[in-house]
């Protein structure tokens, strides 16, 4: 298992490496990329942003051997990522409200200060400590995917005036960089971990300096904004009625909650899965951001001039993919006759599937969903994903761990098969739907039908 990770790890590398490369060399500079004032406040904002994602993928690949490290049982575990699951969807509910009224850089550091507080409770062995730790960590991920992000665009907007086409570069750009830094959180992770021998709880130590030098930064060098505040119950009222006029968001919204309820179940089983069997795990975490990698790079050749398929031809086959790796998973986790590395590989392919899903999933929501209305909607997507999410969890919590690991995924391969009917329901759907077309590379006004 040892030599295996270290091999795909090597293998995913070199090929994004290809990838990112050749696409490089391909890429014409736009003017964007050449004003130097845009280049500065893009930096200004790195700076914070990158740190904080470092922060939070060092934590990734140790999480559930600390808690395993601590002697506490499956189930146990379980029902400490039950409550970060819960506590990531009612504060997600009111993160966007909550960052409008206090403040868009005051949400950044307030991140800073409530992560590093849930990195410390990781030094403790009491399991109360850790549940407040993992509430903390809910709040902590909610400011993460709402203050940056709407700090950055009011920035770019109403302070420095850029045109609004830019903002997809910069944050095309991050999320390269975010798959890239998760790669090197993974090998940072093990070599604090394992090569310098301090053990599980090693990366949650070494985020705090990162996430107080993102703190400082934006205390430093960010302006305050605000955003205009709209009653919590008007924005879900408003999302609800989208979600129920309009038959493509409810299929999006069933596509979303069943496929992204299965990768956080995913999350919690990989590492039971492959560690008895000597996996070096920040490896296999690096190996897992590299797939998926991947899968971004080969999402943007297959919507490129020379291939032009659309998204929704890959949310199809992300779909597909999954269940074939579920179906593999249910015979590799059989117990008494586990393979480890047919597990490994499954996973991969869950990963390289979550590379084409997520941007694809990111089009079709722009395209679908009306701009007034995507908080809204999107608390609503919420409130199922985690829920399935969580149940699956309980569900493993009252199962013996051998059988209930197979068990859970064969339940998973249930779930992503009725993904799977959703896809194929969005597709009959949308079919002859111009308006969820990657735009036609020659400009013509008719594109071939989904």
């Amino acid at each position: 298992m040892l030599v295996t990770a270290y091999l795909a790890f090597v293998v995913l590398l070199a090929s994004c490496l290809g990838l990112e490369l050749s696409r490089c060399r391909a890429k014409p500079s736009g003017r964007a990329c050449s004003n130097p004032s845009f280049l500065r406040f893009q930096l200004d904002f790195y700076q914070v942003y990158f740190l904080a994602l470092a922060a939070d993928w060092l934590q990734a690949p140790y999480l559930y051997k600390l808690y395993q490290h601590y002697h506490f049982l499956e189930g146990q575990i379980a029902i400490l990522y039950v409550c970060g699951l819960a506590s990531t969807v009612l504060f997600g509910l009111v993160a966007s409200s909550l960052v409008d009224w206090l403040g868009r850089k005051k949400s950044c550091v307030l991140f800073s200060l409530t992560y590093s507080l849930c990195c410390l409770t990781k030094l403790s062995q009491d399991y109360f400590v850790l549940l407040v730790g993992r509430a903390l960590g809910g709040l902590s991920t909610a400011l993460l995917f709402s203050a940056f992000e709407a700090w950055y665009i009011h920035e770019h907007v109403e302070r420095h005036d850029f045109p609004a086409e830019w903002i997809p570069a910069t944050f095309a750009r991050a999320a390269f960089w975010n798959h890239v830094l998760a790669v090197v959180a993974g090998v940072a992770a093990e070599a604090v971990a394992c090569w310098m021998g301090l053990g599980p709880v090693a990366p949650f130590v070494a985020a705090i300096p990162f996430l107080a030098l993102a703190g400082a930064l934006a205390l430093h060098n960010w302006g305050e904004n605000y955003g205009r505040q709209r009653a919590f119950s008007k924005t879900c009222a408003g999302g609800l009625r989208c979600l129920l006029s309009d038959r493509r968001v409810l299929l999006l919204g069933t596509i979303q909650a069943l496929f992204e309820s299965v990768i956080f179940i995913f999350v919690f089983l990989w590492t039971p899965v492959l560690d008895p069997h000597g996996a070096p795990l920040g490896i296999i975490f690096s190996s897992f951001m590299a797939a998926s990698l991947l899968g971004s790079s080969l999402y943007r050749i297959a919507t490129s001039k020379r291939y032009h398929l659309q998204p929704m031809h890959l949310v199809s086959l992300a779909v597909l993919i999954v269940v074939f790796s579920l179906f593999m998973l249910t015979f590799s986790t059989s117990p008494g006759q586990e393979s480890p590395v047919e597990s490994f590989i499954a996973f991969l392919l869950i990963e390289l599937a979550c590379g084409l899903y997520f941007p694809s999933m990111g089009f079709l929501r722009r395209k679908v969903i009306p701009e007034t209305e995507q908080a809204g909607v999107l608390n609503w997507f919420r409130v199922p994903l985690h829920l399935l999410a969580c149940l699956g969890l309980l569900v493993l919590h009252d199962s013996d761990r051998k059988t209930g690991t197979r068990n859970m995924f064969s339940i998973c391969s249930a779930i992503m098969v009725m993904a799977l009917l959703a896809v194929v329901g969005l597709f009959t759907v949308v079919r002859h739907d111009a308006e969820l077309r990657v735009p036609s590379p020659t400009g013509e006004p008719y594109a071939p039908e989904l």
